[in-house]
């Protein structure tokens, strides 16, 4: 099977996601879903067992929703994906079953959780010869502070902000990626959180980095990649608005970004789950960014060229209409990349300079 982190193209997953399906805290199977490059075989949501995938999640993909990892162990996967993040995330005691019975028939296990589980006794009890458990939230070895040298680099370096958690930052530069691989350009995605690094191999899971190095962590992942690369996409974390949130302002100052692109939900005026807290108008929110990526000159002007607007559970002229809303209200392109492409977004960067 190879050692923890060795996911390849050929490599057969299920993902186990009780609940996140339509849940709120799906964002990690329903990443690898749309976009990972391996194949998966099952998915594992009791809720939504029996259902088509592209009926609930709009993704187009034939692949079954089973009720439990025994019944998932049918369709031969190699790799079990917890793709689900549980509120605190904490490993629920109920799933301790659906990992041993994936575990005992020699199945490795992807864990995306804070809890750590590969030294967990009981769990490598059940660990059969050759297989792994790999526990994303690492910190990376051998970091250091942040010194602002990503501004050296030759290369554009493209940072997705949002309004809020949650709203499609990874969509957003894994899009753009895309797009501009589809120019001819030498482009990277550099992923900042566990789904960008199951989907692109590597990265760094910034919510697990000490805050005194987290600027550090992505100046290393930058400074890694810029000097051989035309352009940079970094996969965005948190906001700037969300009192709850702490990985914005490194990966500002860690990666100097040379352009921005705001990611907001279409039609959300407060914060999830903090009806207290209003999102200000997107003319407002980009003035922010702005603001705070150039420290009142002490680094280099970022502009946001463009919005990344989430239009998911809208009709589609109901979703064109939010964009030209947006585009009126901003003054930039506006698209949702997922439903319509991200080539907008890239011709602003690369009009941008």
């Amino acid at each position: 099977m190879g050692k923890p982190g060795s996911l390849s193209s050929q490599t057969r997953v299920a993902i186990l996601l009780h609940g996140g399906l339509l849940g709120e805290h799906g964002k990690t199977g329903l990443g690898l879903l749309r976009y990972g490059p391996f194949p998966v075989v099952a998915v594992v949501d009791r809720e939504q067992a029996g259902g088509s995938l592209v009926h609930l999640t709009g993704i187009a993909k034939a692949i079954p929703i089973v009720a439990s990892v025994a019944e998932a162990l049918a369709y031969r996967p190699e790799v079990l994906v917890i793709g689900i993040a549980p509120s605190g995330g904490q490993l629920p005691q109920a799933w301790r079953e659906e990992l041993r019975q994936a575990l005992q028939a020699g199945l490795s296990l992807v864990n995306g959780l804070h809890t750590p589980l590969a030294e967990d006794p009981q769990l490598r009890q059940w660990l059969q010869p050759g297989a792994w458990i790999w526990d994303i939230r690492r910190e990376p070895p051998n970091l250091s502070v942040g010194k602002a040298l990503a501004r050296t680099l030759p290369c554009k370096r493209v940072l997705t902000v949002g309004t809020d958690m949650s709203v499609g930052k990874m969509s957003a530069s894994l899009e753009l990626h895309r797009a501009s691989l589809r120019r001819g350009l030498r482009s990277r995605f550099l992923a900042t959180g566990q789904t960008g690094i199951l989907i692109s191999g590597e990265g760094i899971p910034l919510d697990a980095v000490r805050v005194d190095y987290a600027s550090g962590a992505v100046e290393q992942l930058v400074l890694r990649y810029g000097s051989d690369h035309d352009i940079l996409h970094l996969e965005g974390q948190g906001s700037l608005l969300n009192p709850a949130s702490t990985a914005t302002l490194p990966l500002l100052r860690g990666s100097q970004p040379t352009h921005l692109i705001l990611v907001h939900r279409a039609g959300q005026t407060h914060i999830k789950g903090m009806d207290y807290v209003p999102i200000p108008p997107l003319s407002k929110v980009i003035e922010l960014y702005e603001q705070v990526a150039m420290a009142a000159g002490a680094f280099a002007p970022v502009p946001v060229v463009g919005i990344a607007l989430n239009t998911f559970g809208w009709e589609e002229e109901a979703a064109l209409e939010q964009i030209r809303q947006v585009q009126a209200e901003t003054g930039r392109p506006c698209t949702d990349v997922v439903r319509f492409g991200a080539d907008p977004l890239l011709e602003a960067i690369l009009a941008a300079g």
